[in-house]
């Protein structure tokens, strides 16, 4: 089975593409990051080692409390890495154990940060959504109600859409939604197509 790795940076749009994938050619999607999330909420293990590394604020009345982790990690790159450490091998388990479960010809792992957790090493083909920052910073703040500071922290934290582009197969351009189900048909097909000349 064809593994494609769908990524972008922060208010691209990539769960949206994503989403368009699933429902106009019913390919399997794994969001990793809804993936993380599950899994620090449920891992016995993963929560400890979190608190271990942030102290008991880290979950407030059982609950991941991310904009706290955020707080720390987009300031300090240790941080962040220590705690990417915990989170991405148990991701990577997951996302195999899902991937076994699949019958499709191909399906796609979606996740900001392929290329900086290196879990880019598992696809096959990459399609990396960009969009102009200043629209992703208006996205995410219309989104997630955070400022503009924050999120141009995490940007700062991920490659850059030229480096996305540099090590992709296909890359969408996400200004106007209406364009975008033309290009993931475009690139559905592309796709198939690859996989009638491997097999």
């Amino acid at each position: 089975m064809m593994i494609v790795g769908l990524t972008g940076g922060i208010g691209s749009g990539k769960t949206t593409i994503a989403q368009i994938f699933a429902s106009q050619f019913a390919i399997p999607i794994y969001i990793a990051d809804t993936a993380s999330k599950q899994l620090i909420e449920t891992n016995k293990d993963i929560r400890q080692q979190i608190v271990t590394l942030f102290g008991e604020k880290a979950f407030e009345q059982e609950k991941y409390n991310s904009k706290y982790i955020a707080s720390i990690v987009f300031t300090d790159a240790q941080k962040l890495q220590q705690l990417n450490a915990i989170i991405h091998p148990a991701v990577q388990r997951d996302f195999q154990h899902w991937v076994a479960k699949q019958s499709a010809q191909y399906v796609i792992k979606e996740s900001a940060i392929l290329f900086e957790s290196g879990s880019y090493r598992d696809c096959d083909l990459i399609i990396s959504v960009v969009a102009p920052v200043n629209v992703r910073i208006e996205r995410v703040m219309l989104r997630d109600k955070i400022d503009k500071e924050m999120i141009e922290k995490r940007i700062k934290n991920q490659w850059t859409d030229a480096e996305l582009v540099k090590y992709s197969n296909f890359v969408i351009e996400n200004r106007e939604i209406c364009k975008n189900l033309d290009k993931v048909r475009e690139i559905h097909f592309k796709i198939l197509k690859i996989l009638e000349k491997t097999h």
